[in-house]
């Protein structure tokens, strides 16, 4: 069955885009297959950060969303609309961008990894462009947030990951806790560690920048959308 995806200008202006997660879900389930683009682009800034803290590689993070779409829109029929599909779908790709690090750490091979290693510290950082009128300012707002990526790069894992879900992507205390099977407890401990760590390291400022680092831009959005749907068409 072929379908045409809606266009990146207007897919999230149909009148369907302002039904809930839960009514698009149960419009795919009755045949809307082209409504899933909509849960797509809702979710694809969360997905991108979600991964990004797992995965250094910025090709592999794409890889990883589009294959916690397509797991998603494969077992659609498990999500229990008593949880929040955002959760439900940054399980997924959780799992997923796991899943990937340890496939690559086990398959990896000595003369690779420092090439590897250079790749996943030197990846580009793309990032939708600021409208600020003011050029220095811009640039100082890029420079910051430039700083404040690094030091999230630096944190250890454990709190790398609750720090980019909860204060750069903006899910709550449980929503973090059940994407990574964490009690709420473990999630505020980390997230203090990780905050303290992160304000030694890019000073008080950092509240001004946390909000615009790790963007996913369009045309990386559209990428995405358009590989999903290849996929889906296909199977």
């Amino acid at each position: 069955m072929q379908m045409d995806s809606v266009s990146s200008d207007n897919a999230l202006a149909t009148p369907a885009a302002a039904l809930s997660d839960a009514e698009i879900v149960r419009r795919v389930q009755d045949g809307q297959v082209t409504l899933f683009e909509i849960l797509m682009r809702r979710h694809n800034q969360q997905l991108y950060r979600a991964a990004r803290a797992v995965i250094g590689n910025e090709r592999d993070v794409e890889d990883v969303m589009q294959q916690a779409y397509i797991n998603a829109f494969t077992h659609l029929h498990q999500f229990e609309s008593r949880s929040l599909f955002s959760t439900w779908l940054t399980r997924i790709a959780l799992n997923e961008a796991f899943a990937l690090r340890k496939q690559a750490q086990q398959t990896v091979s000595l003369q690779r990894l420092p090439q590897d290693s250079d790749r996943r510290l030197g990846g580009s950082m793309e990032s939708a462009t600021s409208l600020q009128p003011d050029p220095e300012r811009q640039a100082y707002a890029e420079e910051l947030r430039r700083v404040l990526e690094a030091a999230v790069e630096a944190l250890p894992e454990s709190y790398r990951t609750v720090f980019m879900l909860r204060d750069i992507e903006g899910l709550s205390t449980a929503e973090t806790g059940e994407g990574l099977g964490l009690g709420d407890e473990a999630v505020k401990t980390r997230l203090h560690r990780a905050r303290a760590m992160i304000r030694r390291a890019v000073t008080a400022r950092i509240g001004s920048a946390t909000a615009g680092a790790f963007q996913f831009p369009a045309p990386r959005c559209d990428r995405v959308v358009a590989a999903v749907f290849a996929r889906i068409d296909r199977g």
